[in-house]
């Protein structure tokens, strides 16, 4: 049996390919929906229907034992974050047979909480959902949580367009200016990409308004730190897998990884190399 990863698009390649740097010996299969992404402009009902088809293709069709949901607009609109249920309400051959499901949300939540003053960065999904600041703050009370929207990150994302994203990613961080932030959440797998751009942003400071509030410095020299899921999700599977020995002992060790889409275009052939390796080829499925 495989690990599955989900996402609405691309950007679940980085986590994916953190995963399984971390723990090579498994085999893998990504599943992107392409054809449908972005998810962070949809309505609740849109993106947990979209999330259970393509978790019950990954189960059914792909034989997998674990799906990580590698979409925080996913994991916070669709419900199934922090629970092992299977998505499906209506009676599936899928339950009873130990089948879990994972979201990449509570993980950076978990961090997050480790703060006092922490900013959230995610798609309007995500951020309206209110998801993260509900998970930070039951991990601890205490903790005061900004929020800000970054729609325009995810189709930038999809078409690798890192130069073209830089006065939108300056935009998104100038709300979090004045709120003396402690972390930096990046609240979408799509994120990572920018992650170099962001922080060197923090680092040299967002364009101050009326010559006050800027973003300054790094976690390396007590500044902001921020919070990749990339750089979090392989540590905590591996934990999780140390727990439950019962779902690792199903995974097959043939060191595989197989990349699925619902659309090719142009951009998923070249990205799925650059982020993924020069030798994969996606597939195209129907959902």
């Amino acid at each position: 049996m495989k690990i599955g990863i989900f996402d609405s698009g691309l950007g679940g390649l980085i986590i994916a390919k953190a995963i399984r740097k971390a723990m090579p010996e498994y085999d893998y299969v990504y599943l992107g929906d392409t054809k449908r992404v972005p998810y962070g402009n949809r309505s609740h009902e849109a993106v947990y229907e979209y999330t259970k088809e393509c978790v019950d293709y990954l189960f059914r069709k792909e034989n997998c034992a674990i799906v990580i949901i590698a979409c925080n607009t996913a994991s916070a609109r669709a419900g199934n974050e922090g629970r092992n249920e299977y998505l499906t309400p209506s009676p599936s051959p899928c339950k009873g047979e130990g089948r879990k499901i994972l979201g990449v949300l509570i993980p950076a939540a978990e961090e997050a909480a480790k703060f006092e003053r922490v900013g959230v960065l995610g798609t309007l999904g995500t951020v309206s959902s209110g998801t993260f600041p509900k998970e930070i703050k039951k991990i601890n009370k205490k903790t005061i949580v900004f929020q800000n929207p970054a729609p325009m990150l995810v189709p930038l994302a999809e078409e690798g367009e890192i130069k073209n994203a830089l006065p939108f990613i300056k935009k998104y961080l100038q709300p979090f200016a004045n709120k003396k932030l402690d972390a930096l959440v990046l609240g979408c797998t799509h994120y990572p990409i920018f992650k170099k751009e962001i922080r060197n942003i923090l680092n040299v400071g967002v364009n101050p308004v009326r010559g006050r509030g800027s973003l300054r410095a790094l976690a390396a020299s007590n500044g902001i730190k921020v919070i990749s899921q990339d750089e979090i999700i392989p540590k905590k599977l591996k934990e999780y897998f140390v727990k439950h020995p019962e779902i690792s002992k199903k995974l097959s060790k043939g060191k595989t990884a197989k990349i699925l889409v619902t659309d090719i275009t142009q951009s998923v052939n070249i990205l799925t190399k650059k982020w993924f390796g020069a030798n994969t080829k996606p597939r195209l499925v129907n959902i």
